[in-house]
């Protein structure tokens, strides 16, 4: 599988699919151990790619909220 080159950016999209064929790949177990652990790097590196990604979408939603008659936006804290 083709690594991400450092400093381009991959869509969330892309990244998920791409770590769910390796998951795939690495589940099957038909490859030599060279190749699992290259897929298993490949895979941490898009597991990383995809929680940046997350974290940068949860930063941008803002929370609609109605205070004193007026609509005003807040940053969003997810409930736990």
């Amino acid at each position: 599988m083709k690594s991400v080159e450092p400093g381009k950016t991959v869509d969330f999209e892309g990244s998920l699919a791409a770590l769910e064929k390796l998951v795939i790949r690495l589940e099957e177990g038909e490859q030599t151990l060279e190749q699992s652990l290259e897929d298993f790097e490949q895979g941490i590196s898009l597991a990383r790619s995809c929680q940046k990604s997350l974290k940068a979408a949860e930063q941008r939603v803002e929370k609609l909220i109605e205070k004193d008659g007026e609509f005003i936006t807040e940053a969003f804290a997810p409930e736990d």
